[in-house]
């Protein structure tokens, strides 16, 4: 049973997957940090490229599953219309409010 995002407790991963699953670009945008990094399957990626290919190009949603205590660890069902859906996992680092960094990758 998935847990409604508005339940996560991080504030900033919070706003990145509430607005990852509206498809809502300048939400998503504002959960980030300026110069905000990410890795997809343990390889750094262009954020910006990547993002709009997995998630707003592709109707990206995110189903959480779990949590880890800190609310930075999330384990989802994710989905797009090119790979379909998947188990993921994602680790997020967040300062001053805003994700600075997040991984991704199979769970």
């Amino acid at each position: 049973m998935a847990l409604p995002p508005d339940q996560l407790t991080e504030p900033a991963v919070r706003a990145f997957v509430l607005a990852l699953n509206a498809g809502d670009r300048q939400a998503f945008a504002a959960s980030l940090a300026p110069g905000a990094t990410m890795s997809d399957d343990g390889s750094d990626r262009d954020l910006a490229a990547w993002t709009e290919r997995e998630i707003f190009g592709s109707g990206g949603h995110m189903d959480v599953e779990t949590q880890t205590p800190d609310g930075l660890a999330l384990v989802a069902d994710f989905r797009n219309d090119t790979w379909g859906a998947m188990r993921t996992a994602w680790r997020f680092t967040v300062d001053g409010g805003k994700v600075t960094r997040f991984e991704t990758g199979q769970a």
